[in-house]
């Protein structure tokens, strides 16, 4: 698997909500061609900058979203995680749902959206400051559906009504994710 031409052409195929989402578009092209090296080998940040899956579960019925609240970053995020060597991106999203929430993997692989639906190129000012390159699928899952988080990612998960993420300081989450929340409201319209 060429890693860089499929991210090329996930890339091709996202429309950005945003110029913010353009810019991050256009950086990912520009270090597609700039590298091969696009996946966490070793912990904390080599590379430096590497490709992350996002997974957020989205309730087709109100929109609310399952949220984690994660222990080292202290904010509510989607589930997530790096992409590994030899790994699709989308396989990664899958992985990183079943490992953090115990959904069913056949579920989960049935379910997840074939294409991200929103692109984030972030610099993670940490212990180890690196840039996640993000993709965000999607994953339609009712809430009544039993969810099992990871103690060792997550404090605890919840659902979250779109207005009550709207009520809350951004800083509670993800930089991008009203970003997200308004792209994903914007395409069911």
């Amino acid at each position: 698997m060429d890693l860089g031409a499929l991210l090329n052409r996930i890339v091709s195929r996202l429309r950005p909500h945003d110029e913010l989402e353009q810019a991050h578009m256009e950086d990912v092209a520009a270090w597609i061609r700039s590298t091969g090296d696009l996946v966490r080998r070793e912990r904390p940040a080599t590379p430096p900058k590497h490709l992350v899956a996002y997974i957020v579960a989205i309730d087709p019925f109100d929109g609310s979203t399952l949220l984690g609240q994660h222990r080292k970053a202290g904010l509510w995020l989607p589930t997530g995680g790096h992409v590994e060597p030899g790994e699709r991106p989308r396989d990664a999203a899958v992985r990183e749902i079943v490992e953090e929430l115990a959904i069913d993997p056949e579920l989960a692989s049935r379910c997840v959206a074939a294409d991200p639906v929103f692109i984030t190129v972030t610099s993670v000012d940490s212990v180890g400051a690196h840039v996640d390159v993000s993709l965000w699928y999607t994953i339609e899952l009712n809430r009544g559906i039993e969810v099992t988080h990871d103690p060792s990612e997550f404090d605890s998960v919840r659902w979250w009504p779109v207005d009550e993420i709207l009520a809350e300081s951004a800083t509670r989450f993800d930089r991008h994710f009203r970003r997200f929340l308004a792209k994903v409201d914007h395409a069911a319209s």
